[in-house]
């Protein structure tokens, strides 16, 4: 049974254990949690170490070393778990891992950033149209689906703390946050912002600079989206700040399933 989901960039999983992620996912109660850029190959993730606390894992690494990668660590066995989506540009980078859980399949995804130049932003732009056209024809197989992940967008300005002066900066950029709009507007649900439409200095992610975090100075790019059809079952959403192995905080679900 899929109770509570929730998702994390760990910004380099090798690093977060040292700072007691092991400890913290045993006592964190959840069913599944999404990992993100792992940074790690299959032999550097301590998964002997996740098994003692309970959770099978499930590893989509980069052919880079120490770059992107995405995983899944479950408390229950799959029915299915598939890697990548078939299109060589983006699964090099180890970006996107679905997982099957009778008639519900949890992502987690790792959606690039654009914050290191021209280039790598039409990147991020195409892998969002590709990523948007790949979920809905895979929605047709898979209706009930609940994607996890940081999405490197923040959608609307209640979503970071200073909208006017990153108006023009990567993740805030208006044709980003038109791809979320329109996203959303296919049959999926923020389900943070569902259920908490005015909550304000929410934020999933903050710099290392300048004492960002302790500043709260942040912006929520980490979401779990869920195709409409499992609104009826979404108990509640919440947001970790607390928890620091990374700089991105845990953000996750509840499910009445």
């Amino acid at each position: 049974m899929l109770r509570k989901i929730i998702t994390y960039n760990v910004n380099g999983i090798r690093s977060a254990v040292t700072k007691g992620f092991v400890e913290w996912l045993g006592g964190s109660g959840a069913d599944v949690v999404c990992l993100q850029e792992t940074k790690a190959q299959p032999d550097q993730i301590p998964v002997e170490a996740f098994a003692a606390a309970g959770y099978q894992t499930y590893m989509f690494s980069a052919e880079k070393k120490g770059y992107s990668g995405v995983a899944l660590l479950t408390k229950q066995t799959p029915d299915r778990v598939l890697s990548g989506m078939g299109m060589p540009d983006y699964d090099r980078e180890g970006r996107f891992i679905r997982a099957d859980f009778g008639d519900v399949s949890v992502v987690s995804v790792y959606h690039p950033s654009g914050t290191s130049g021209d280039e790598r932003q039409r990147f991020k732009m195409q892998w969002l149209v590709d990523f948007e056209s790949y979920v809905l024809r895979l929605r047709e197989e898979r209706p009930k689906l609940v994607l996890c992940g940081d999405y490197n967008i923040c959608h609307e300005a209640i979503d970071i703390h200073d909208p006017v002066r990153n108006a023009t900066s990567s993740g805030f950029l208006p044709e980003e946050r038109d791809w979320m709009s329109g996203f959303l507007a296919q049959g999926f649900t923020d389900s943070f912002r569902y259920l908490y439409p005015e909550a304000k200095d929410q934020y999933t992610w903050w710099s290392f600079r300048a004492g960002a975090r302790a500043k709260n100075k942040g912006w929520r790019i980490d979401y779990l989206m869920l195709s409409d059809n499992l609104r009826p079952q979404l108990d509640s959403a919440f947001i970790l700040p607390q928890v620091v192995h990374s700089d991105h905080c845990p953000t996750g679900i509840l499910l009445n399933m």
